[in-house]
């Protein structure tokens, strides 16, 4: 069985929560993995299932709870300029070096994606592949999908995503239960919630700084700083093998990924049928399965 250790390191004015998850039976040349979360302002707790490759491929896993939310620190009363992509970037980097990583693949989930892409660009030493999971490479392409998707949903639940979005009261019963109409068919299509997911949003909920600043108050209704983001244009910076999944029926429309696939150097894809936005709670095996074999393909020599 796989060895859990959880600690936080130094960060900002406060520390960043991390976990590490070691193999029982670590393989020869297997580099770590580093998996960045979505949000922003989500936690890892919805990310936890990935833990279970140190075991299924002899490598660590490393989670951690990005600062702002979670078991990290919490800034509340940060102003909304604090909260950028750059801190997030640095917290990565700061994280690789305090547990000494060396070299090490990352994987990112939705907006963890977007943050993946946005350290790939920098091409920092050590980064081995790239795995982007269920993210837009431009919120702007983001809000056009969701856009479409919201156009398929029942009438009345259109209306009353409308109504009361042009109204300020998006906290009104009604409007978040049209929110989980689209949930259920675009986020994540188990039902009920796995508990994993629930306890994600539910400390998003507690405390939901980062998340409304950066991005609003649900997943498709953007109105945070995010809302102009874009990594297109530097997307030629990818020097790293990288592979783009998504479900079927994602808030991450094809459109929405396309530019990745189209613009990074070394690149494969891999859509999921069936699944939706959390593909690897929807079809943990599969997801797991199609991860490792990416990994194993960029290991070290030393696996072959």
């Amino acid at each position: 069985m796989a060895i859990i250790t959880e600690s936080a390191m130094p960060f900002q004015d406060g520390e960043t929560w991390f976990r590490v998850t070691t193999p029982d039976d670590a393989v020869p040349g297997a580099l770590p993995l580093v998996v960045l979360h979505g949000g922003p302002g989500m936690a890892h707790d919805y990310l936890r299932n990935l833990a279970e490759l140190a075991d299924q491929t002899g490598r660590t896993v490393v989670h951690h709870d990005q600062f702002g939310c979670g078991r990290s620190s919490h800034r509340p009363d940060a102003p909304a300029e604090f909260w950028t992509p750059q801190l997030f970037v640095d917290e990565y980097a700061a994280l690789v070096e305090h547990l000494g990583l060396g070299e090490h693949h990352v994987l990112g989930q939705s907006w963890g994606g977007m943050l993946g892409a946005e350290i790939a660009v920098r091409q920092p030493v050590g980064l081995r592949s790239l795995a982007i999971c269920n993210s837009p490479a431009s919120m702007q392409l983001w809000v056009e999908g969701a856009a479409e998707l919201r156009a398929e949903l029942p009438a009345d639940v259109q209306d009353a995503l409308t109504r009361h979005e042009a109204d300020g009261t998006v906290q009104d019963p009604e409007y978040l239960a049209a929110t989980e109409v689209f949930y259920e068919r675009h986020v994540c299509r188990v039902v009920p919630m796995p508990q994993d997911f629930v306890d994600s949003e539910a400390q998003m909920e507690a405390e939901p700084t980062v998340y409304h600043t950066m991005n609003g108050p649900n997943e498709f209704h953007v109105v945070g700083t995010l809302r102009d983001w874009t990594v297109i244009d530097r997307l030629d910076r990818v020097t790293v093998p990288t592979l783009v999944v998504a479900g079927e029926h994602d808030e991450a429309t094809p459109a929405t990924w396309t530019p990745f696939v189209d613009r990074i150097a070394d690149v494969r894809q891999h859509v999921f049928p069936g699944a939706s936005h959390c593909s690897h709670l929807e079809q943990p095996e599969e997801f797991r399965r199609v991860i490792a074999a990416f990994l194993a393909d960029h290991d070290d020599q030393l696996t072959g």
